[in-house]
């Protein structure tokens, strides 16, 4: 039951990322009448936050191996009274306060979990071996990709079963209860002995090759962060089929999530970089495919989601993978390093969010009404040809990494 339970905690956590990302830009514009622009001026403010935040985290992690059950804990509480706060948000004097005390409260407890998650790798796999650091990481991504499909359709699911309005003040009950229940659940796989290797340095991060796959996760990480962000206002808004989009973002999701075991099969037959090196070039050519997509086109838009879902499933599973097993190489403590890739991954989100959403308010483009071809034609640009763009620098500077011997 050991594995399982790292999935029930990842699937959690994953709750708090990119669902909350897909969800939130639409719950404070239509719900809380936010601008979008003010959204995104928000999430980069927090990420300043998370820049001394993440890597005190981490260190705090390290620092006291011994405390880990403790700060499994309070990640879990942290999610559990965040959710039915921010989604419970109503429009009044001081919402945005509110929102923004609140996204701290989440974040701050989504950053704890997750480094924790990850920075225990060494200690939650049943061996150093990087074959057993791979499926270990397998089934954390399993999880992860659960439970971004679980949240993805949740407030859809709610409102069949009805709940008021979009079902987001249902859907934040329901995550503060399930991030309880996984925490009585996934007890024991905090009791283990921590396994802690030496202090990080930046010398020590920079001589393991740790540093390049930290630049290569910020740069990978956009692109998916930008049609993460506008994934809803895409498909709603650009291909007018606003009925589709729950069953789309879960066919994209799902897609991520079922070709985990065939990335992880591939990377032990050919290596990790070698199997990047193969997921990358279906992301780009689901990017190509959405630029040319017209309106109405679900067929089309079901393909690019089985596409670009699976390049996700390698990207959340292989770099991960690749760095934890290069700190536990390299023999080096991963709390304080994950601590960074923690930064580095939100930072990707937030860049997304605050290099977009005003882009779009001010190419005068209003979710869930009339646009112009303006408006839609920047929503394009947003959606698929920026993504386009940096994953291609992506790509180029990931040939640039040594290669890795299969993990077999």
């Amino acid at each position: 039951m050991h594995y399982p339970r790292v999935s029930l905690y990842a699937l959690v956590l994953a709750s708090a990322g990119i669902p909350l990302y897909i969800h939130l830009p639409q719950f404070a514009a239509t719900d809380l009448g936010l601008g979008l622009g003010t959204l995104g001026s928000v999430l980069l403010a927090i990420r300043a936050f998370d820049l001394v935040q993440d890597p005190l985290i981490g260190w705090a992690v390290d620092r006291w191996p011994q405390r880990q059950s403790s700060f499994g804990w309070a990640a879990a509480l942290g999610l559990a009274v965040g959710f039915p706060l921010l989604f419970g948000l109503q429009q009044g004097p001081y919402v945005l306060v509110k929102m923004v005390l609140v996204l701290i409260l989440l974040f701050s407890a989504y950053s704890l979990g997750m480094i924790l998650l990850y920075g225990r790798s060494a200690t939650l796999s049943v061996s150093l071996k990087p074959r057993d650091l791979m499926t270990l990481a397998a089934f954390r991504e399993s999880g992860m990709l659960i439970g971004v499909i679980l949240a993805a359709i949740a407030p859809a699911l709610l409102v069949g079963l009805g709940a008021e309005g979009q079902g987001y003040a249902a859907f934040g009950l329901f995550l503060g209860g399930l991030a309880v229940i996984a925490a009585l659940l996934t007890r024991p796989i905090w009791r283990r002995q921590a396994v802690v290797g030496q202090p990080l340095g930046l010398a020590s991060l920079w001589q393991s090759g740790a540093t390049n796959l930290l630049v290569l996760a910020v740069l990978n990480s956009l692109p998916v962060a930008l049609t993460s962000t506008l994934f809803l206002f895409f498909v709603q808004d650009y291909l007018a089929l606003p009925k589709l989009a729950g069953p789309l973002l879960v066919l994209f999701f799902l897609s991520a999530g079922l070709s985990v075991p065939l990335w992880t099969l591939l990377s032990r037959r050919i290596g990790i970089k070698p199997t990047l090196l193969i997921a990358m070039p279906l992301a780009l050519t689901s990017f190509v495919g959405a630029a040319f997509l017209e309106p109405g086109d679900a067929v089309g838009f079901s393909l690019i989601c089985l596409a670009s879902g699976a390049a996700l499933g390698a990207d959340m599973l292989l770099l991960p993978a690749l760095f934890s097993i290069t700190l536990t190489k390299a023999g080096l403590s991963a709390g304080a390093a994950f601590g960074i890739w923690s930064f580095a991954g939100k930072l990707a989100l937030a860049l997304a969010a605050a290099i977009a959403l005003p882009l779009l308010e001010a190419r005068g483009f209003t979710p869930g009404m009339p646009n112009t071809e303006a408006a839609l034609a920047a929503l394009v640009t947003a959606y698929a040809i920026l993504p386009c763009v940096l994953k291609t620098v992506a790509f180029c500077y990931a040939l640039r990494l040594p290669t890795e011997s299969p993990t077999s």
